[in-house]
């Protein structure tokens, strides 16, 4: 399948325009008439996984992550960024990114499905019209009211995390929660204002923890990769059933830093 049908593909499925300014979704590198028969499948493109995508003879690399957020001025090995777009280019392979376009399309919604929360809706609204509305993150009720303790738990077992920390009570009885994939912070003012007992996200430091605490909301930090990594397998089952004709293979998944 050409390249180029591919990203057309993907692009109806979460177009650009949902992306956030300051991203970069789409085509990092490559050539867009590339013939791909197996598509490599990853939350970013570190060395690790060029190795693996190389090593299983991909063609395509599809991440979460863009690798390529700034300007770059130089395409070189001097620095880990040119380095491994050269690499990229000398396998003849190309590199492609769904970040905050897949976040308002389909990140949200899936984490709160595997959460299960009821009738839940848009936490952050970045698109509207008269019919519908797109955003970041969802807030809805939980299936069943439970301690702040327990819902760290299975937030922990839902989405395969090996360790989750939470702010706020433990014995605390959840009824409505905000779950914000990735980093979610900046969101919490906007969580508690909208009634959610707790916001599920990552990348909390100690200071955002206990402000949310001191403003009324518990956080559960399950991290910033902890969430994010449903993005392989949702887009192995979207490409296996929408491109059937591609082979689809997936990184390792692992925590990308080690706890002692």
């Amino acid at each position: 399948m050409v390249l180029s049908d591919i990203m057309q593909q993907l692009e109806d499925f979460c177009p650009a325009s949902f992306a956030q300014d300051w991203d970069n979704p789409g085509l990092q590198a490559g050539r867009r008439d590339l013939d791909v028969k197996t598509v490599f499948l990853a939350v970013d493109a570190t060395s690790e996984v060029i190795d693996e995508a190389t090593a299983h003879g991909a063609q395509l690399i599809l991440t979460h992550h863009p690798l390529l957020f700034d300007g770059i001025k130089h395409v070189t090995d001097a620095d880990f960024v040119g380095k491994r777009i050269v690499r990229i280019l000398q396998k003849d392979m190309a590199l492609f990114a769904m970040h905050t376009n897949f976040d308002v399309m389909a990140m949200g919604s899936e984490a709160a499905e595997k959460l299960g929360l009821i009738d839940s809706d848009v936490l952050e609204v970045t698109y509207e019209d008269s019919i519908s509305h797109e955003g970041f993150g969802r807030i809805g009720e939980l299936p069943e009211h439970e301690s702040l303790q327990d819902l760290a738990e299975e937030v922990k077992e839902v989405f395969d995390i090996p360790h989750v920390r939470f702010y706020g009570d433990p014995d605390q009885q959840i009824v409505m929660a905000a779950v914000m994939p990735g980093a979610g912070k900046g969101e919490m003012d906007l969580a508690a204002s909208k009634g959610a007992d707790v916001l599920i996200t990552g990348d909390i430091n100690h200071h955002a923890g206990i402000d949310a605490v001191e403003k009324g909301i518990a956080v559960i930090d399950a991290g910033h990769y902890g969430i994010e990594k449903l993005f392989v397998p949702y887009m192995k089952e979207y490409i296996e059933r929408e491109m059937p004709e591609l082979k689809v293979v997936c990184a390792r998944v692992h925590e990308p830093f080690h706890e002692v």
